[in-house]
């Protein structure tokens, strides 16, 4: 993204638990980064430690991004706005339910991108963590491997990342599909949802789509989608 911007800079991957994220946020707020990515399963923790959460980030308790303004470390979530972009695209716009598969800081800013617009059904392998995510955001707990008739649904878990399939026969009666895991072939999920003819979106379009709105909150910069899918493909 820095060469498609014309930007010096790099980009760099560090493992991380809950103790090297908080000596690594610690840094950001010295200066020594401009701003950070966090994967699960640490979003919720970076909510813990910023010091001005955005709207969807307080929503959903989830931040996928932080960014340094002035000495204040910001926490967003453009998981939420990659939601809300799909969600609104002509694929998906007109689907009344979703099945959200999983409960995890995904779910959750799925849920703020949801915003209470449409049913939503949340199917979790840890029940617990579902009625936690319905009791703080809306929506219903439904056994894991339910079906939903005309339901768009999204899977935030990672199923399909080792070629696993989704529960039950989820994707036999759906409306859609949102599948977040990605690789280098598509998942199962994907293959049998374009065997059923579904609008879909895989996980390196939901990829492009928050790290367009990171990397625009870092540099003031907006990429090109097409651009970054380009380089996706041939990396």
């Amino acid at each position: 993204m820095l060469d498609l911007a014309g930007l010096d800079g790099t980009y760099e991957r560090i493992r991380a638990d809950r103790g090297v994220l908080t000596r690594t946020v610690g840094a950001l707020r010295a200066g020594e980064w401009q701003g950070l990515n966090v994967t699960m399963p640490l979003k919720a923790a970076a909510a813990e430690l910023a010091d001005l959460l955005s709207p969807q980030a307080e929503l959903s308790h989830s931040v996928n991004t932080l960014v340094l303004d002035g000495d204040t470390v910001v926490g967003h979530s453009t998981d939420s706005t990659a939601f809300r972009v799909l969600l609104q695209s002509d694929r998906f716009a007109d689907i009344s339910s979703i099945l959200l598969l999983g409960a995890g800081g995904s779910a959750a800013a799925a849920m703020a991108a949801i915003g209470g617009q449409r049913q939503v059904y949340v199917c979790s392998r840890r029940p617990e963590s579902a009625e936690n995510l319905t009791s703080a955001l809306g929506g219903a707990v439904v056994t894991w491997g339910t079906a939903v008739a005309g339901s768009l649904v999204i899977n935030t878990t990672p199923l399909g990342m080792n070629r696993e399939a989704l529960p039950g026969d989820v994707l036999s009666v759906a409306g859609g599909f949102i599948d977040l895991p990605y690789g280098n072939a598509p998942t199962p999920a994907m293959v049998e949802a374009g065997g059923l003819g579904l609008p879909r979106a895989d996980g390196h379009e939901f990829l492009i789509l928050q790290a367009i709105e990171s990397f625009r909150l870092w540099t003031g910069v907006k990429t090109d989608y097409s651009a970054l899918r380009r380089a996706i493909r041939n990396v």
